[in-house]
């Protein structure tokens, strides 16, 4: 192990998704020193393998997990004000199945659900008509009559992305692919050792340690917990498939199923619809991917409400996540809690190891990840006299600054002042990158200011700008973490990604 360290850290946090990223920027910002490390890319897992939604939950009303609810609606309009370029309302339609919940049900949980989080600058739920309005499309003609309701819809990983660059705006340093090999608590301090993928090893100290590993949570804690662990953690493999836009329309659906289990249609870049999720207990995490008979029930559900059935052929991606919940205890896997647990551990060990503490997450769910922050924060304040007070609620995340919150507007702007690119090329790089976009064009007149054209819109310069600006390294963390423009491109215009990547290593600025 190194001898050499730097002067400590206030904290280190381990995992670089949204609740790690999360935590670094509200630490950061209070004034703390922190250090965050990620054994892989930004939101390689969890995080980025979500349903892209920013929403409430409506189904945690049939599990009574009123707070939860409450909590995230309250934050679905704190991120919608924060983000505003990456998180955009979205209507949701639920067909109406008799025999499977009362309409009286459904109207009474909806009424609930406009209310609980407070004030709402989202619509409100109404009754609606599906035969021969836009609100059925693409349903079977059986579907009569349904319920509107307003949630909201993500870019993951980019949410992930920005919050790492706020943190280090605010002094973190943020270390990508940088794996925590030893860790141990001496004299008050956590002393830990880090290796980089090609075998580079230093030494670290820090006053604090928080355990934001997701589905490697209990692996981490078990590594320098001297105490048997209590808490138990249910890891949840969520699977989504993704198909040709199944309607025209803008709005999402909400479909039941017999099993109490709800799915998701939601519309999805331009051309594709989202289509999830799953909820199906495994013990292997590392890489998961969809089972032929997740594959199977996804289709048998949709295809039981769409007026045109979905083939198997027709699926043009899949994508697994491991979601590692808290264990309250249910026996099915849809009906534990998405809330979150912390765990402050600050005296196990032998003694003398000193009263430097750990906090481990457990739990949670994207939308309520900046809730969660503060309340590690909390956590944590004891022992970190004089820190900072809470400042996230009012603050906007980089590229959230547009006039007004107006995405529509600001790419509109951007067409004014680069009128020889693109439209279309415009008003996808104002939902990316938001104001930030201009870092990218800077004074770009024409296409080929902004270099070779992968296809699918992604150009050089873009490329350029994440490898330099937002921790990528591979053609994976471009294609399908920093944007999605692999959903859309030939294997042949991935590849040449890949090549341009493999050629530009030594060139990352972020790290």
């Amino acid at each position: 192990m190194p001898t050499a360290y730097l002067p400590p850290y206030d904290l280190l946090i381990i995992g670089g998704g949204i609740n790690g990223t999360g935590i670094a920027r509200d630490a950061a910002g209070r004034g703390l020193k922190v250090l965050l490390v990620e054994q892989d890319d930004l939101a390689a897992h969890t995080s980025s393998w979500s349903t892209k939604l920013i929403h409430g939950g409506l189904r945690y009303l049939e599990q009574y997990e009123f707070r939860l609810v409450a909590e995230a609606l309250a934050e679905r309009e704190v991120l919608l004000a924060a983000a505003p370029h990456l998180i955009e309302p979205l209507a949701f339609v639920l067909p109406h199945e008799r025999h499977l919940r009362p309409a009286l049900l459904i109207r009474a949980g909806l009424f609930l659900y406009d209310r609980l989080g407070g004030d709402m600058t989202l619509p409100k739920s109404f009754a609606a008509k599906l035969a021969d309005t836009r609100w059925g499309a693409g349903l079977q003609p059986r579907f009569t009559k349904g319920f509107v309701y307003s949630d909201a819809r993500v870019d993951d990983a980019r949410l992930v992305v920005i919050n790492a660059l706020d943190a280090q705006a605010k002094g973190a340093k943020i270390r990508v692919r940088t794996r925590v090999t030893r860790i141990r608590r001496e004299s008050g301090l956590w002393h830990a050792t880090l290796a980089t993928g090609d075998g580079r090893a230093s030494g670290v100290t820090a006053r604090a340690l928080v355990n934001a590993a997701g589905p490697w949570v209990g692996q981490v804690l078990d590594s320098f917990s001297g105490a048997p662990i209590q808490e138990r953690i249910r890891h949840v493999k969520g699977s989504h498939i993704v198909v040709p836009r199944v309607h025209a329309e803008d709005h999402a659906y909400i479909l039941q199923n017999a099993d109490d289990r709800i799915v998701f249609i939601i519309p999805f870049h331009e051309n594709f619809s989202l289509i999830g999720t799953t909820d199906v207990p495994v013990d292997d995490f590392e890489h998961p991917m969809i089972s032929a008979e997740e594959t199977e029930y996804l289709l048998a559900l949709v295809n039981s409400y769409l007026a045109r059935p979905l083939a198997k052929q027709e699926i043009v991606w899949t994508y697994s996540g491991v979601r590692p919940l808290y264990d309250d205890g249910r026996g099915n896997p849809s009906m534990v809690t998405r809330d979150y647990v912390l765990r402050v551990d600050a005296f196990p060990g032998p003694p003398g190891a000193g009263r430097a503490p750990a906090l481990s997450v457990f739990g949670g769910k994207i939308t309520t990840y900046r809730k969660l922050a503060e309340a590690a924060l909390a956590q944590l304040a004891p022992f970190f006299p004089g820190l900072k007070p809470a400042w996230t609620r009012n603050a906007v995340l980089p590229g959230g600054d547009l006039p007004n919150g107006d995405r529509e507007a600001w790419a509109a702007r951007l067409c004014t002042s680069y009128p020889q690119l693109p439209p279309a090329f415009l008003r996808t790089l104002a939902k990316r990158h938001g104001t930030r976009a201009q870092l990218i064009l800077g004074g770009a007149r024409t296409p080929d200011d902004l270099g070779r054209n992968f296809g699918a819109g992604l150009t050089e310069g873009e490329v350029d700008y994440c490898i330099a600006n937002e921790w990528a390294r591979t053609a994976d963390d471009i294609l399908w973490r920093r944007t999605k423009c692999g959903l859309a491109m030939t294997p042949e215009q991935r590849t040449a990604v890949a090549s341009y990547l493999a050629g530009q290593s030594g060139r990352e600025g972020s790290a």
